[in-house]
């Protein structure tokens, strides 16, 4: 057990940046979100944690921020830097100048085929306004955020999963390029 505890130790001290072009290295998801859904990314990075122990993501959102740094570049950084680009999407997201800005930057990099952006549908809103032809998660572009708790769980899972698919996609990908 303590072996396993020294490899994630490794794992997470080694990010992409401190190896970069790394085949092999963690995927970087960035979130895009308002901070008053700040409750629902959190639970989104609790479903993501299994992935980021066993080295697929690397995640980053905004709580992360160091304090004295200009916060606007370092987003705008991680977010030209992302591998992946997580939109959560609420009518919140939608309000927020900000998220918009951030949202286009990561469909710009998205349509150059250079980061992956991925809406998860949270809430019942228009986002279809912003990303309309994205395929979406939770399937069929329904709302994570459902009546019972089970089905939420269910609605995370699906999330979780798709965003693993999209990793795994991106390392084939990596790997492709260099043979």
């Amino acid at each position: 057990m303590l072996d396993d505890i020294e490899e994630y130790d490794s794992r997470v001290s080694q990010s992409t940046e401190e190896r970069p072009g790394a085949v092999d290295g963690p995927v970087r998801v960035v979130f895009s979100y308002a901070h008053e859904d700040e409750k629902l990314r959190q639970r989104l990075a609790t479903y993501l944690k299994p992935l980021e122990r066993h080295g697929l993501l690397d995640v980053w959102h905004d709580r992360k921020l160091l304090p004295g740094v200009r916060w606007a570049e370092v987003i705008d950084d991680k977010i030209g830097r992302a591998d992946i680009v997580l939109l959560l999407v609420t009518a919140d997201f939608m309000a927020s100048d900000y998220c918009h800005k951030e949202a286009l930057s990561a469909l710009k990099r998205h349509k150059a085929g250079e980061a992956v952006v991925i809406p998860v549908i949270l809430r019942e809103c228009l986002w279809q306004k912003l990303c309309q032809d994205l395929n979406a998660l939770p399937s069929d572009a329904r709302c994570v955020v459902e009546s019972t708790d089970r089905e939420d769980a269910q609605a995370w899972t699906e999330v979780a999963e798709g965003i693993e698919l999209a990793a795994k996609d991106i390392l084939d990908r990596r790997r492709a390029d260099l043979a």
